[in-house]
């Protein structure tokens, strides 16, 4: 084992080089790693390497066997569009439409579990989890460019017993933000519990994370009175419940259903985003002894709430202060337009060694539109998401 956390603790550091990332359910990504990405997102019940039973349900842990170090990366290519049209006096921005000029980000993962003892596995990753943004400089007269991203560094522990298994791990994350106006990081500590139970073809899965809290002090001038104002934005709470069978040679079905607490997350909940139910699910096929083929579909309603009708003249409060509510809702569409819902997925594993193991997936988001107008109708702001990312995954056992 001391082998096994010295080999992660030096892969560790190359996840400090990319952390930005822009999401699909709302903002956090669908699922980590190739194989859960690949399916769906799927994982509670029947994670397939230990960075998806880390991230998706840690009691599932307890359904791999020896122990296994996995190095995940994802290319991830967002395209955002907006439109506003704002004839004057509101704010001064006039009309424009343009893309978003942010590049593609590459996401790394990483991930090992192992055991320590015949019912207990240790397991602990690190990866890209969630965050958002745009870059609007040069084309919008507001200068949009925002940036969220949460990176997650998680030891997790599970225990077995019988047809049961239990899990806990420790979140601690890294939350940076940039609203135009300059970054601001912090850190924040929460939990994620599991339960899973297998039994012959059958296998499921339960699992809660709690919220964490990072306070960004400085972050932004809402108000517009000369101070920067601090903003405290929430990882939201987040349940799951996951079904996987195995019955048919060959195949493993899977399905997930997670509801993320958007509205009761301080930051999210201020610019009145939705709490979502997300369901994901997978298929898998073991096509030859060493092939394996993988499918997917992943859905959640977008969580960013409509506004239609909206009174431009008048102010919003956010976390104490009194944003113009023009402002307020430019923010909201234009500069975090987390809207996509559905997500198709494929991939493949290939076994070249019972040792090692390449998993290719690939994902699109397709494209998704918000249009708001206000009271009057003559001011309009548009925004339009799709996705595409790439992921690439080793897994070495030992």
């Amino acid at each position: 084992m001391k082998k096994s956390v010295n080999v992660f603790a030096a892969a560790f550091v190359i996840t400090g080089l990319a952390v930005n990332v822009f999401a699909t359910n709302g903002d956090n990504m669908i699922g980590v790693g190739p194989t859960s990405r690949a399916m769906g997102g799927t994982g509670i019940a029947a994670p397939q390497d230990a960075i998806s039973a880390i991230f998706s349900n840690p009691a599932a842990m307890s359904q791999m066997e020896g122990s296994q170090f996995n190095f995940a990366g994802t290319y991830f290519a967002p395209t955002v569009k907006a439109k506003v049209v704002s004839p004057p006096p509101a704010a001064g921005v006039g009309n424009w439409s343009d893309e978003s000029q942010d590049a593609a980000y590459a996401i790394p993962a990483i991930g090992l579990s192992t055991p320590m003892n015949d019912r207990m596995m240790f397991g602990i990753a690190a990866y890209g989890v969630s965050g958002m943004g745009v870059d609007y400089r040069d084309q919008d007269p507001m200068d949009t460019n925002t940036k969220v991203s949460v990176m997650k560094f998680v030891p997790a522990v599970s225990y077995k017993n019988g047809n049961f298994s239990y899990g806990a791990g420790l979140d601690i994350d890294y939350q940076a933000a940039d609203f135009g106006q300059g970054m601001s990081h912090n850190y924040a500590v929460g939990v994620r519990l599991g339960a899973a139970y297998a039994y012959e073809k059958w296998a499921f899965g339960l699992t809660c994370v709690t919220p964490q809290n990072v306070k960004h002090e400085r972050i932004y001038d809402f108000d517009s009175n000369g101070t920067y104002d601090t903003l405290k934005l929430e990882n939201p709470a987040q349940f799951g419940f996951g079904a996987a069978y195995k019955g048919m040679d060959k195949w493993l079905f899977s399905a997930d259903v997670k509801y993320i607490d958007w509205a009761n997350a301080d930051g999210y909940s201020d610019f009145d985003w939705e709490s979502q139910t997300v369901v994901g699910l997978g298929v898998q096929n073991k096509t030859t002894d060493k092939l394996t083929m993988r499918a997917g579909w992943n859905y959640g309603k977008s969580p960013l709430k409509k506004h239609n009708g909206f009174n431009a003249a008048t102010t919003t409060a956010v976390q104490g202060t009194a944003m113009s509510t023009f402002g307020y809702e430019y923010f909201r569409v234009i500069g975090f337009p987390g809207v996509v819902e559905h997500h198709l997925t494929l991939g493949a594993g290939y076994e070249f060694s019972p040792k090692f193991t390449l998993n290719l997936g690939f994902k699109k988001a397709l494209a998704k539109k918000i249009t708001e107008r206000d009271s009057s109708g003559a001011i309009t702001l548009e925004s339009e998401l799709s996705e595409v990312a790439y992921d690439l995954g080793l897994t070495f056992k030992f």
